[in-house]
């Protein structure tokens, strides 16, 4: 029986110590103005239409059609800021060059996808979306640039007339706006990477922390961007049932998924269709 008693109280405890890794910031004023909007990914891009991924073409779409938009950002060489998803250029500009490694100067030599439009800077993103719908900024760390990166965007942030929020799948760009930032709507960026090809070298234990969001203990987040297909994860749901921690969709690629979500009051970032 002690030792019933014993393995139950360990239980108990470890139960415990689990909520308390899981708990977000909360009542961090501004997500009114995040939660009623829909976020087209990397603009409302269509490749037939001309519009690639995170391109001007995609965003001003996204502004015409009355909706927000979700970008990354990435620290370039200059200590500008290029708004393109990958840091190897390969996928989206056919160059075997990484993003990290070129200037604002040397953008125009990099045509997305076969198109006419080029990687945009982070700045004339802002000016096109400014007053306008709301953004989702993800911030892409590359070779432990996490201070510096958030550093850059939010000189860029701090007095621009627009709504948004800042989130990353580093939890130390995180760690960056809770210490520096705390006024700004951060979240934490997941998905089950237990299960994904995509894990980019990440050590089986980074992995489990990333894929049950316990680092939110140390980086506050006000909400999690979780990957729709994985969103049963069981510290999300734990989350959102013990603090009610705001929460967000991505990649939603149909009407029905977004109705559905959206019915149970969670913010969309979609694809591959108009709503």
């Amino acid at each position: 029986m002690k030792a019933i008693a014993k393995a139950a109280l360990g239980c108990i405890g470890a139960a415990g110590a689990w909520c308390m890794l899981l708990q977000p910031r909360m009542g961090q004023p501004g997500w009114e103005a995040l939660e009623n909007a829909r976020y087209a990914h990397r603009g409302l891009h269509d490749l037939k239409q001309g519009r690639p991924e995170n391109s001007m073409a995609a965003f001003r779409a996204a502004v015409e059609g009355g909706f927000g938009a979700e970008l990354d950002v990435h620290l370039m060489a200059d200590g500008k800021l290029a708004v393109v998803h990958d840091s190897d250029l390969s996928r989206v500009c056919g160059k075997k060059v990484f993003i990290e490694d070129l200037t604002a100067a040397d953008l125009k030599d990099y045509p997305l996808q076969g198109t006419t439009e080029t990687i945009p800077l982070f700045e004339d993103v802002l000016a096109l979306f400014e007053g306008k719908t709301p953004l989702v900024v993800e911030l892409k760390v590359e070779r432990g640039n996490a201070n510096a990166l958030t550093d850059a965007a939010m000189a860029l942030l701090r007095n621009w007339n627009g709504t948004y929020c800042v989130e990353s799948f580093h939890p130390g760009a995180l760690l960056r706006l809770k210490e520096k930032y705390p006024d700004v709507i951060r979240g934490q960026l997941s998905q089950n990477f237990l299960k994904s090809s995509e894990v980019g070298g990440l050590s089986l234990p980074v992995r489990f922390l990333l894929t049950n969001l316990l680092t939110t203990a140390f980086t506050k987040p006000d909400f999690i961007a979780y990957n729709c297909l994985d969103r049963q994860n069981a510290s999300l749901r734990r989350m959102k049932r013990l603090y009610g921690v705001h929460e967000v969709a991505w990649t939603v690629r149909d009407q029905g998924t977004m109705e559905r979500l959206e019915a149970e009051g969670v913010p969309v970032i979609f694809e591959k269709f108009v709503p």
